[in-house]
């Protein structure tokens, strides 16, 4: 079996010596082998940058985005035509959890398909790219998948 590897580099500089509220909170997120840089910050209500993504989004669009690659791959080897796939993700943050972290994330994919396929057929290929789904297979908090179907 091949190992499959993630390297990323985070870059910041600053300074803290004036205390929690001044320093930037703004870096630079690589991966290796080097491709577009990702601008970074912390949550707006965390003194961050609302102008670029936090961690916590990256997280709840990483499982937006496995679960999209997971049901494409599905759906092809099946032959399910879909034409259009359209997800609209959400978490929050738990602040009565301890430690706090993200609670549940939702997913709430909309997949528009050919006319000759059947909307069960595709929520079955949706739970099944679910169960495939690395991503949502790593996070310790519950990842639930809404699927609505649009057929022509």
């Amino acid at each position: 079996m091949t190992a499959h590897r993630y390297a990323t580099s985070l870059h910041w500089t600053g300074s803290t010596a004036d205390g929690i509220r001044s320093y930037s909170r703004d870096h630079v997120g690589t991966t290796d082998p080097p491709t577009t840089a990702v601008p970074l910050s912390a949550d707006p209500a965390f003194r961050g940058n609302p102008e670029r993504l936090n961690p916590e989004q990256l997280v709840v669009m990483a499982a937006s985005s496995c679960q999209m690659l997971s049901f494409l791959g599905a759906a092809a080897r099946a032959s399910v035509e879909v034409l259009v796939y359209h997800d609209d993700a959400t978490s929050h943050l738990d602040l009565t959890a301890r430690p706090v972290r993200l609670g549940e994330v939702r997913l709430h994919p909309t997949v528009t398909v050919g006319a000759d396929v059947s909307p069960a057929r595709v929520l079955q290929l949706a739970v099944q790219a679910h169960r495939e789904c690395y991503v949502a297979g790593s996070l310790s908090v519950p990842v639930v998948v809404e699927t609505t179907v649009v057929t022509p």
